[in-house]
């Protein structure tokens, strides 16, 4: 016999999960999982567990402990979990998961303004890729803009360039990119440049080599609007 649930009983079974959260994990750069363990904790804190070690939100999970442990370590290196110290009446101390730092982000203007500058580009190479991203190649674009410190435009250059080069794939585009890096291309009309000079030289190899029946005619979009 099935058990039935009141409308209060239901309402009552819920956790507070903020809006913006779910909008904006992404350009946090938190995959779905950290997302999910990240609401794990909301609801531990719910029932007053402050710090639930990673085998009981692992249990919850289709991860392991072991796992667990590592994306816990994860979000407090992304400095959006902290672990506190408490001490009680009687002077003893106990450590407790804080997801202040993850609130600081998640409400801050520099994420709205990241949004904007940053969010049309995972659009758009969603648009070339003709499906959505996978978590690890958010995580990859993340990384370019975050920890390269790669402008927004050069990225969507490297991502034109590997449309042009009819290689669209993510370690090609980070080829080209840390190439670029290397060479000391931080803008686009640099990446212009190199692409000018790439090409020319290319057809200069065509034309001096023996001629075959078909030949391919590239058209380099960098010289177009950004």
């Amino acid at each position: 016999m099935s058990k039935s649930y009141s409308i209060q009983q239901i309402l009552f079974d819920q956790i507070p999960i903020p809006v913006e959260l779910l909008k904006h994990y992404r350009f946090l750069g938190l995959t779905e999982v950290e997302t999910m363990v990240i609401l794990q904790l909301f609801n531990f804190l719910k029932q007053n567990n402050d710090f639930p070690t990673p085998n009981e939100i692992a249990n919850h999970m289709s991860i392991d402990e072991k796992q667990c442990a590592q994306i816990l370590r994860k979000l407090i290196q992304k400095n959006l979990l902290t672990i506190e110290q408490k001490e009680n009446e009687q002077h003893i101390l106990s450590e407790s998961y804080s997801l202040q730092p993850l609130f600081d982000q998640l409400y801050s203007k520099e994420l709205e303004e990241k949004e904007s500058s940053d969010g049309t580009i995972f659009i758009l190479f969603e648009q070339e890729f003709g499906r959505p991203l996978s978590p690890f190649e958010i995580e990859m674009i993340n990384g370019w803009l975050d920890e390269d410190q790669i402008e927004p435009a050069l990225i969507k250059a490297g991502l034109r360039e590997s449309v042009l080069m009819g290689k669209l794939n993510f370690k090609y585009i980070d080829r080209i990119l840390r190439e670029w890096k290397k060479k000391g291309i931080h803008t686009v009309d640099q990446a212009r440049k190199q692409s000018r000079n790439y090409h020319g030289q290319q057809t200069i190899k065509q034309e001096n080599a023996p001629k075959k029946s078909d030949t391919s005619i590239y058209y380099n979009w960098l010289e177009g609007e950004d």
